[in-house]
């Protein structure tokens, strides 16, 4: 009979745990498994529409936003820290390089009234609906 520490000799014994979770997020649906980088929360009010978007590490001017109807695209580039030649890396769980994050929205926005900031590491865009596409009050009058 085998002890079960010598099953994992060698081996990192949490490999199996992460695979067996990678698979269980691509199974189901929902946002565990729809979700990419940058993380977002999306919102709407009846003028317009709020993202925030987790974005740790990029400067300002590394990110580019644009817009069409209702797609909103977030892309940009996260640089390494410069580690040396002499350094070993121990651990390295943060990614790196360019990304793209695209993303459908709850209405058309006019590309003209859109507003982003980046306050610590968190991206705020306000996205305004097209002033056509505005609910209309229609009023009655009588006979």
């Amino acid at each position: 009979m085998l002890h079960p520490s010598s099953m994992f000799a060698g081996r990192d014994p949490f490999a199996l745990m992460r695979r067996m979770g990678g698979e269980f997020d691509r199974a189901l649906p929902g946002p565990a498994a729809a979700q990419g980088y940058p993380a977002v929360n999306i919102w709407q009010g009846s003028e317009a529409v709020a993202v925030t978007a987790e974005l740790p590490g990029v400067a300002p001017d590394e990110i580019d936003i644009s817009v069409k109807d209702t797609l909103l695209t977030i892309a940009g580039r996260r640089t390494a820290p410069e580690a040396g030649s002499e350094a070993v890396w121990h651990r390295r769980e943060r990614a790196f390089g360019t990304f793209s994050r695209s993303v459908r929205l709850p209405f058309r926005v006019d590309p003209d009234k859109v507003e982003a900031r980046v306050e610590h590491g968190v991206l705020r865009i306000v996205a305004y609906r097209r002033s056509e596409d505005m609910p209309r009050r229609i009023d009655v009058k009588p006979a």
